[in-house]
């Protein structure tokens, strides 16, 4: 089954000023009504892999709006492990038991993401059956092209057209979901916890650590001892001018662009001239190996993050699309913004599609797979005195500021809503 691998609008990559709860305006008007609440006190069945620490507080403030019951059929693909205390109201279930589930009749309607072989066909037949709407959560704007994809391609293209609405992560996906014949479509705005990304630094002693901070970015969970701490810790009393630091924050694999990126920061020269650091978490250390300036930190906690997205002057977010990937959003945008960071971005990062990261205004936008083009960017973010900095960091922070797990809740109770008003 065709999947996502989130951690996080083009109003056409052309100038959406932030997400809002609606539908996607236009002859394919989406028949949200508003998250107002619903008159069917029956609990709407919302069927996932698990609770990735980014998605906690979306899934509380939906769980706020509607009745919700999560059903967790483990396997996920997020960054992320799962959340085991979440606080929602939640059943772990087998793929198998995903039918049953649906069709009990015990259910408002259906809500599923596209992964599970098994639990997503089964979430949509057995709404069917039941005759309760059937809400397809999407964050696809490519299928994946292998052969082993091509069931879960022709299965998607059945539920974009069978949907009573497809909920996605940004005006990109929507457009592909109506091209491929969806009837409905309403965007809930990605989102990531605002106030840990954006804390200023002297507030973390005082400030309990949120439920993200409680799992590591990517598969390791235990911290890695070897590691130098992070720049911030201590400050900088010999009165140099600090070495501009970049980051780039995400797992080693195909479609992320850690190759791309080490073969433009080394012909950026920054590395090789001591002029900055480019910082890698998550990709293992010796991927700085023949990298001048480089330094590969493997995989940290999110406090760690935040304080290396704090220490450096731009996070760079060089996805590619590969056969079998493409970024679906790209979560440490949202963050990055949040924490006041210039943020560099491919035109294969769904955040640029979906008008979030706009070139020269709120980001730096470059041609994915262009060397060229990424080496200069990364000499800009590196040189302080570049003109329009601060206000591109400044636009990406008031834009990121609108993107919020309420606008994500509100969208999606918004959807729901509609989805049971259309059905007969």
């Amino acid at each position: 089954m065709a999947g996502t691998s989130e951690s996080g609008s083009d109003p056409s990559a052309s100038g959406a000023s932030g997400p809002s709860a609606r539908g996607d305006q236009g002859p394919s008007a989406s028949p949200a009504r508003g998250p107002s609440a619903p008159a069917d006190p029956r609990p709407v069945l919302f069927v996932t892999t698990e609770i990735p620490p980014d998605r906690v507080g979306a899934f509380r403030a939906l769980a706020a709006l509607t009745p919700v019951e999560f059903a967790l059929f483990g396997g996920g693909m997020h960054a992320t492990a799962g959340v085991s205390d979440h606080g929602l109201p939640a059943i772990e279930v087998r793929e198998q038991d995903v039918f049953g589930l649906a069709r009990s009749g015990r259910y408002r309607a259906v809500v599923a993401g596209t992964v599970g072989r098994i639990a997503l066909p089964a979430a949509w037949f057995g709404a069917e059956l039941a005759k309760v709407p059937f809400v397809l959560w999407s964050a696809l704007w490519a299928h994946p092209r292998s052969a082993a994809h091509l069931p879960g391609a022709l299965l998607l293209r059945l539920l974009y057209r069978r949907a009573d609405v497809v909920v996605t992560y940004g005006p990109h996906v929507s457009r592909f979901a109506k091209r491929h014949g969806a009837r409905h479509t309403v965007v809930a705005p990605q989102a990531v916890d605002a106030d840990f990304w954006s804390a200023p630094v002297d507030a973390q002693s005082d400030t309990p650590a949120p439920v993200e901070d409680v799992r590591p970015v990517g598969a390791v969970a235990d911290a890695i001892d070897d590691v130098p701490q992070a720049l911030g810790s201590a400050p900088d009393t010999s009165g140099a001018q600090p070495m501009p630091r970049l980051l780039f924050v995400g797992r080693d694999d195909p479609g992320k662009g850690v190759d791309w990126l080490l073969e433009a920061w080394d012909a950026s020269g920054l590395g090789r001239d001591g002029r900055a650091e480019l910082r890698l978490v998550g990709p293992a250390s010796e991927r700085s190996a023949g990298h001048a300036g480089v330094v590969a930190l493997g995989p940290v906690a999110p406090a760690r993050v935040r304080d290396e997205m704090r220490a450096a002057a731009a996070v760079v977010v060089p996805s590619e699309r590969t056969a079998t990937f493409r970024e679906p959003w790209g979560l440490v945008v949202n963050e990055a913004m949040h924490a006041g960071k210039l943020v560099i971005a491919s035109t294969e990062v769904g955040a640029v599609a979906g008008g979030l990261v706009q070139g020269d205004r709120t980001g730096l936008v470059v041609p994915a797979g262009n060397l060229n083009a990424l080496a200069q960017a990364l000499v800009v973010a590196a040189t302080p005195e570049t003109p329009n900095l601060q206000a591109i960091r400044a636009a990406g922070r008031e834009t990121a500021g609108s993107y919020t797990h309420d606008a994500w809740a509100a969208a999606f109770a918004a959807a729901l809503n509609g989805s049971v008003a259309c059905r007969p």
